[in-house]
């Protein structure tokens, strides 16, 4: 058996690196290892036969032995620590040099395998670890440290436990995460290189917080990448527009040329008939010419002959014949003789040269190479949200077989609907068919037109059209916003000079103050107030934008509306003249001096303002349901608190009509006396606890008016009232003194009940 695995003939026997070094050492007796060793030997050599390598796949393993073991050797060398012992590996290399055979992948190697891919793993890392692996034999290249390791124990007399004990301690060292951060080498360090490393004198962070840091960088380019994304978006939708604009110009060009390129071969054409026709004729008249004159001279010369032979034959007459005949032909010849015969060609045979006229068609080439003039623009009517408060989108097209340069836009503004004449005229040149002019009054109409230009001219200015930029942002009234629990009116100024189309309110939780949280959007408002349902006791901002046919406006300043309880303001215009108004509007004042005397004319004409009644009324939300605020009042004060309608009469006290219902405090000689009047009738009701701070509950519901004594929670006395419209809270000061109003407050439980 020992036979079957002996060296294979022309195997090399590899050598040791000179630092190979093994520490002699053993943990376990030699008992333990006599009785693994003999076993495994023989379990080893019987495995060698059966593994069934074909003589090639041996032979090719063969002449890579020498290499890959010395490089094998060198690798466990160095992760085990044994490169100082020269003499133990030498010792291993000269005295028990391994046999191929026995390297091939024993039976009792084969349990370590596992261990030894982890031990390759703690120094390599997936793929890098595998391309470093050298095969062997035609072993697997995750098992040779294991099976060359296992050999080499095997030589030396050690057990497989022996070794695994000697190199556990090496496998379970990891290494420190690091936890700090270096910012100077801009690299991840634990704390304890911070003086080992030279990392000393560098500026060191948190690892948590460089990580925050690079973060927000990172949201930072993130930010302008997307700000530049946008630019480059819009830069290739310009782009795109001036491709379009090309490639139709190209198109306009190319008909252009084709279609004069067909005019100028017609007219050559026509030109060359009506020559070739010309010619003919020509030649017509001078062989008819040429045929008459030879006809001519044909019929002379028969005359003659006739003429020739008549003599010829006189002659040969008898003297007395020819005398008589000679007369007569004397006579003949002599007529004859003087008939002109024209001897002269009446035509000659060269032709003349013929002068042709391409005066036309010259003009025909040079209109190839010259531009027409451009038509007159067709100005697009405006689109819906096309301006803003400050700049309009103007759009224009014109005929397709135009060729423009150039484009100027020329507009001014518009006043009470039509042009003024004295408004200066601005002008845009821009070479696409769009233009967002700039700097513009918001609100505003302006008129604009359009004329087109290239190097042939200037075309006729289109048509005006008249657009709009959108208004400027709405400016809410703080002082008269109205809420309750269910509810808000929202009341604000237009802030345009021209009227707008309608009005949008919009309304966000509080705590999200950019506004990114829209909740509602009240839309279509056409006057400058709107009652918005809400939900209780929340807080919301409310903006307000403005529409018309440019655009909306954008948002104005916010304004915040709290639906906890009440919430409402003292009228300035209801208010006496001996009456003050706090800058917060909850406090009413009257001052020590005299009552002024009021011009009979203002007070015929301001039926708003209490005239003889020294009161002022509150805006109270027009939303029915149950409303409760209170009055903080003084003991010693004449004061009047209670409701009333909006149309009381103002010359008249407080409960002294059927419009008012009132609680009245008249303090004298230290007695106190309070009335709850309605059309000047009280009922007995004593009260025997001043109060200094009374609540007032108004219930829509019941149609009930009452009072109550916050500080014990008393209740005084309850209205039952025909409320068929609604009503104002109102104040009156008989002496002076103050009275402060406590609203946007949650009801008290002892309320509750009435």
């Amino acid at each position: 058996m020992e036979e079957d695995t002996g060296e294979e003939p022309g195997l090399e026997r590899s050598t040791a690196p000179k630092d190979f070094h093994f520490y002699h050492m053993d943990l376990y007796d030699s008992e333990d290892r006599v009785q693994i060793f003999p076993e495994e030997n023989t379990s080893m050599r019987r495995e060698v036969v059966q593994a069934g390598m074909t003589r090639e796949s041996r032979g090719a393993a063969k002449s890579r032995a020498h290499a890959d073991l010395q490089e094998e050797v060198d690798e466990l060398a160095h992760l085990y620590g044994l490169e100082g012992d020269h003499e133990s590996g030498d010792e291993f290399v000269g005295k028990n040099t391994l046999r191929t055979g026995a390297l091939e992948c024993p039976p009792y190697l084969m349990k370590r395998k596992q261990l030894a891919r982890e031990q390759r793993d703690w120094r390599y890392d997936g793929e890098a670890a595998e391309d470093e692996d050298l095969s062997f034999g035609g072993w697997s290249s995750t098992n040779q440290c294991q099976d060359l390791r296992e050999a080499y124990r095997y030589t030396r007399g050690r057990s497989s436990e022996e070794y695994e004990c000697y190199v556990i301690p090496e496998e379970e060292d990891e290494e420190e995460a690091p936890d700090i951060f270096c910012v100077t080498c801009k690299t991840p360090i634990r704390a304890s290189e911070n003086i080992l490393d030279g990392h000393k004198e560098h500026e060191m962070t948190p690892l948590n917080k460089a990580l925050e840091s690079a973060k927000d960088e990172i949201h930072k380019n993130m930010f302008k990448l997307e700000k530049q994304i946008i630019e480059m978006e819009n830069f290739a939708s310009h782009l795109e527009e001036v491709f379009i604009t090309v490639e139709e110009n190209f198109g306009r060009q190319e008909q252009n040329f084709e279609s004069h390129y067909n005019e100028i071969l017609e007219t050559l054409a026509q030109k060359y008939e009506e020559k070739i026709h010309a010619l003919g004729e020509k030649k017509k008249e001078k062989l008819e010419a040429l045929y008459g004159q030879l006809v001519s001279c044909g019929e002379n010369l028969e005359t003659c002959k006739e003429l020739m032979e008549t003599i010829e034959e006189m002659c040969h007459e008898e003297k007395v014949d020819f005398i008589k005949d000679a007369v007569v032909m004397a006579d003949r010849l002599g007529k004859f003789l003087k008939t002109k015969t024209d001897v002269e060609l009446s035509a000659h045979s060269d032709f003349e040269d013929q002068t042709l006229d391409f005066s036309d068609v010259e003009q025909l080439m040079d209109s190839i190479n010259t531009i027409p003039v451009p038509s007159a623009p067709v100005i697009n009517p405006q689109a819906p949200n096309s301006a803003t408060g400050s700049s309009v989108r103007v759009c224009w097209s014109l005929y397709s077989d135009d060729t423009v340069e150039s484009y100027q836009l020329s507009y001014r503004p518009v006043r009470d609907g039509s042009p003024q004449e004295d408004h200066a005229e601005f002008t845009v040149i821009v070479k696409e068919t769009y233009c967002s002019v700039t700097d513009l009054v918001p609100n505003t109409q302006y008129e604009f037109w359009i004329t087109a230009q290239n190097r042939a001219g200037t075309s006729p200015a289109s048509e005006c059209a008249v657009y709009m930029t959108a208004p400027s942002p709405p400016i809410i009234k703080s002082r008269e916003i109205r809420s309750c629990e269910e509810a808000a009116l929202i009341c604000w100024e237009s802030g345009n000079l021209n009227p707008v189309d309608s009005y949008t309110v919009e309304l966000t939780p509080a705590e999200t103050q950019d506004g990114s949280g829209v909740t509602e959007s009240v839309v279509g408002i056409p006057t400058c107030e709107a009652l918005v349902q809400l939900q209780p006791r929340q807080i919301y901002t409310i903006y307000v934008r403005a529409l018309n046919v440019g655009g909306p406006s954008v948002r104005s300043k916010p304004a915040t509306v709290s639906t906890t309880g009440l919430y409402f303001h003292l009228n300035k215009d209801t208010c006496h003249p001996c009456l003050t108004i706090s800058e917060d509007g909850f406090t009413v004042v009257r001052s020590e001096r005299k009552t002024p005397v009021r011009d009979p004319l203002t007070t015929l004409t301001s039926s708003a303002c209490f005239t003889r009644c020294v009161a002022v009324m509150g805006n109270l939300i027009p939303v029915r349901g149950r409303h409760y605020w209170e009055v903080e009042v003084d003991e010693h004060l004449d004061y009047t608190v209670g409701v009333a309608f909006e149309d009381v009469p103002k010359q008249e006290d407080l409960g002294e009509n059927c419009h008012s219902w009132c609680m009245r405090h008249t303090f004298a000689s230290s007695r106190h006396k309070y009335e709850f009047l309605h059309n000047k009738v009280t009922p007995d009701v004593r009260v025997t606890v001043s109060p200094r701070k009374i609540g007032v509950l108004l219930d829509y519901e019941k149609s009930e008016l009452s009072f109550f004594n916050v500080d014990i929670s008393q209740h005084l006395y309850t209205f039952s009232c025909q409320l068929h419209q609604f009503v104002h809270p109102c104040f009156s000061l008989e002496k002076p003194g103050s009275l402060k109003i406590h609203n946007g407050i949650v009801m008290p439980k002892h309320v509750t009940f009435y």
